[in-house]
């Protein structure tokens, strides 16, 4: 039996008081992971000088209150205490409560009990007995209790966090990788897995026939427990490897035992909210060791880089420099086939994922291993939550409990009486081609208005959000002053980069938490909307002096602006240029030059193509590219801006040429003419509309013999030459480059592609054979190609230049230029 720790016994010193909201005030070291029980016990996993070590530690179980109602039953048994988590009330005082200063309707009842299955048995009797009906759970008495997990209850209580005194590099992380017969483990079985570990493991099992298989099973489960790592990691862990492997353990009747062996065996899972996407999806939790999915990470860089081309594996790890030179790809779809032939090719693509997983958390886990040293939360649920519910308002959480403070009701809606909430301003000033572009930011704009102007909620009482906000600030730029004195390889330097990073997540966050409504505890609408008044107004006066100035002003959005410099202009000069604009900001705004640009082609607001200065183009937007989007399409887009913004009008026709006569000659394969579609209803609601009109997804189901799917699912289809949808099944076309991670409801996140200058002007020089089996309408696809794609560059060329350069017949017209005559009409600055 591990040994118990009793955490009245932790002292409190190591940490400073100032800090104790921001860091916790337990100095436990060396937490890897917490397995805590509504019951009021927790396992708790430490890796002390090497070794890890297991102890059992006891809470009380405690929740938020708005009334005592639903336990007057209980009569003496409820008593009043002046701590209602002092552990020795345990086998005294089974149910205990504190009444804490706080307004009318608030949380203002602490209540603990020795064991917190008991303390929620007896409110559900209790509201049985006020409502008259029966209550399952807490969750139907709406806004009466508020109650946090019982891991956050444990750390929370304690003040621990996780990781105390160690380094990332301390942790013992293990990547494995499932290589399947099928995406679905009801029609498929996994044939290989790839094992990698940080102590320096190397390993493949395979299961040449079905009946290898449970071996396979069995022996990772073995692996795992032999090597005992603290992390489990991989790409779309949650989303394939684990419910896959799951399901195959479940259908073969093997306990699937990899956690750790002090805790329960099993594998745990719910369904969460997605901090990036607006769906669900099903999380696993072990006991004892994080699981951690480097998607997620992937999807947080994103969200603020907005510059990556997809975030599968493969796309991922080029896009970070972890992809070796001489990695071995391979096609979803001839995987197995691959592997009945060659095994040898299949287990180096298999061990070069795992690899790649590997460095991929190595360059993004930094952040999430330092926010887990600061929120009370366990490192797997840190890593995917969002940074202001899921990381801010635990910090906030703790802080009232520590200070023995009500907490606010949830907010009231303010909209009726404020109306919807003012965002940030976006202007597009200018739409079509510019040269000499300069975009400048305003550095964290709206964190940087709440702590400059004291803008914060009302129900924050003891001003925990703006003390975070600012206190974090100033710890940010400490570490990364200290950053820029350490080599850039060093730990060192690492440990600084992470925790900066994680500070600035829940910096930024503080404005988001403010408007998130009633979801959020503390938010406060007025709060909000006076931060990005005060953001629009700021915003303006930059606007208006790069107007005065004579800038050729094109885009602006929340923080920033695009605009056109002088011609000739050098780079130390655009900076200059900025710095002054700067010194009109108010003190503690600052603005930034954020990089310059050959030229620009504006569509709309936040849907734009950048030319860098070495020749790369930049797209953003779903405008743009989109995972929705016809692939012959958005490869034609991305070739024509780049000659368009190049000034290149002969390569600019000669692209759209070419895409014309591959089109009308099927060189492309029909996957190329495929539409991504997420599925919406049900088959019942489908089926059974009374008025069904004929939707293109589900018809292309259906004439697939298709008769069930999900809610959620995604699919791609087509239109054959008589004009009927065809459903493409996964195994029809290559799985990674087809990643679909972060679409949220038929939006997707913007992505950026990088193409060369030989690749984007030289299309026609390596014609595409025709192509196997297409069978696609070309009408319809010239039509695509004209509506969706070359529209997109209506608004860099007069109406007769772009009707001659895209006028699909090769004859010329009576009033046609030369086309080296042709250039777009060029925003710039004036004079």
């Amino acid at each position: 039996m591990p040994p118990t720790i009793d955490s009245q016994t932790i002292p409190e010193t190591a940490i400073q008081p100032e800090d104790a909201w921001l860091f916790g005030w337990d100095d436990t070291p060396g937490i890897v992971s917490v397995w805590a029980e509504r019951s009021g016990q927790a396992l708790v996993w430490q890796r002390l000088a090497g070794r890890v070590v297991c102890s059992t530690a006891r809470f009380r179980p405690w929740l938020y209150a708005t009334t005592l109602a639903d336990l007057a039953h209980l009569g003496s048994t409820l008593a009043p205490v002046e701590n209602p988590l002092d552990l020795d009330l345990n086998g005294k005082q089974p149910f205990s409560y504190r009444e804490l200063a706080g307004a009318p309707r608030s949380f203002r009842y602490l209540l603990s009990a020795d064991d917190g299955r008991n303390l929620e048995r007896e409110i559900l009797k209790g509201a049985k007995r006020r409502l008259g009906k029966e209550i399952a759970n807490l969750n139907e008495l709406g806004d009466d209790y508020y109650r946090v997990g019982p891991n956050e209850q444990y750390l929370m209580a304690t003040g621990r966090v996780f990781f105390r005194g160690l380094a990332y590099a301390d942790l013992h992380r293990l990547q494995f990788d499932l290589e399947t017969t099928s995406f679905s483990p009801k029609h498929g079985r996994i044939f290989m897995v790839a094992v990698h570990d940080s102590r320096g493991l190397a390993k493949v099992f395979e299961a040449p026939t079905a009946k290898d298989e449970a071996r396979l099973i069995r022996d990772l489960c073995e692996l795992i427990q032999a090597r005992d790592p603290d992390v489990i990691e991989n790409h779309n862990l949650f989303g394939f490897d684990l419910p896959f492997l799951e399901e195959r353990a479940k259908v073969l009747g093997i306990p699937l035992e990899i956690g750790r062996k002090e805790g329960p065996h099993r594998l745990e899972s719910y369904k969460e909210p997605l901090a990036f996407r607006r769906a669900r999806r099903t999380r696993f939790t072990l006991a004892g060791r994080e699981l951690i999915d480097t998607l997620d990470a992937v999807l947080r860089h994103d969200f603020s880089a907005r510059d990556m081309p997809g975030h599968g594996l493969k796309a991922a790890a080029r896009y970070f420099g972890v992809a070796a030179p001489e990695r071995t790809y391979l096609e979803g779809s001839k995987i197995y086939s691959t592997y009945r032939t060659d095994p040898e090719t299949v287990r180096r693509y298999a061990f070069d994922d795992v690899l790649e997983v590997d460095g991929l958390s190595q360059r993004l886990m930094g952040a999430a291993f330092a926010l887990a040293g600061m929120a009370p939360r366990p490192y797997g649920r840190v890593a995917s939550a969002g940074p202001a519910m899921g990381i801010l308002e635990p910090m906030l959480i703790r802080a009232y409990l520590r200070a023995g403070t009500a907490l606010p009701p949830y907010p009231v809606s303010e909209r009726a009486e404020l109306g919807p909430h003012a965002g940030g301003a976006t202007y597009l000033y200018q739409g079509g081609a510019a040269r000499q572009v300069v975009k400048a930011d305003i550095a964290s704009m709206y964190p940087s208005i709440m702590r400059t102007f004291k803008v914060g909620p009302k129900s924050d009482r003891l001003g925990v959000l703006l003390y975070l906000v600012s206190r974090l600030t100033d710890l940010r730029l400490e570490h990364k002053a200290a950053a820029r004195t350490t080599p850039p390889s060093s730990p060192e330097n690492f440990h600084h980069q992470a925790v900066q990073a994680a500070m600035k997540i829940i910096i930024n966050s503080g404005y988001g938490y403010l408007g998130a409504g009633s979801m959020a505890l503390f938010s406060d609408l007025r709060a909000a909307n006076e931060v990005t008044a005060r953001g629009r107004a700021i915003l303006e006066g930059v606007v208006n002096t790069l107007r005065e100035d004579g800038m050729g002003l094109l885009e602006a959005d929340t923080d920033g602006v695009f605009f056109a410099a002088p011609g000739g202009w050098t780079e130390a000069q655009e900076r200059a240029y900025v710095a002054k604009v700067a010194a009109t900001l108010p003190e503690g705004l600052r603005l930034e030059y954020e990089g310059r640009y050959q030229a620009m082609l504006n569509h709309e607001v936040k849907n734009y193509a950048l030319l860098t200065y070495d020749d790369k183009l930049i797209v953003r937007g779903v405008a743009f590219r989109s995972v929705r989007a016809e692939q012959f399409g958005v490869e034609f887009l991305q070739k024509a801006v780049y000659c368009a913004l190049t000034g290149d009008i002969e390569g600019l026709r000669a692209v759209y040429q070419e895409t014309l006569t591959a089109l009308r000659e099927r060189r492309y394969p029909n996957f190329e003419m495929t539409t991504l579609a997420r599925l919406a209803k049900t088959p019942e609601q489908y089926f059974n509309s009374s008025s069904r009109m004929r939707e293109a997804p589900y018809e292309a189901l259906i004439a697939a013999g298709r008769r069930e799917w999900r809610v959620g699912e995604r699919i791609r289809f087509y239109r054959n030459k008589d004009g009927q949808p065809i459903y493409l099944k996964e195994s029809d076309f290559e799985e990674e480059d087809q990643s679909t991670e972060g679409e949220e409801d038929g939006e997707t996140f913007e992505e950026v592609q990088e193409i060369t200058s030989l690749e984007m002007v030289s299309p026609h020089l390596n014609p595409r054979p025709p192509a196997a089996k297409s069978d696609y309408d070309v009408d319809y696809y010239v039509k695509v190609l004209h509506t969706s794609f070359v529209s997109r560059l209506r608004k860099a060329f007069s109406g007769e230049d772009y009707e001659q350069i895209f006028r699909p017949g090769a004859q010329l017209g009576l009033f046609d230029k030369p086309l080296e005559q042709v250039q777009p009409l060029w925003i710039e600055a004036a004079g």
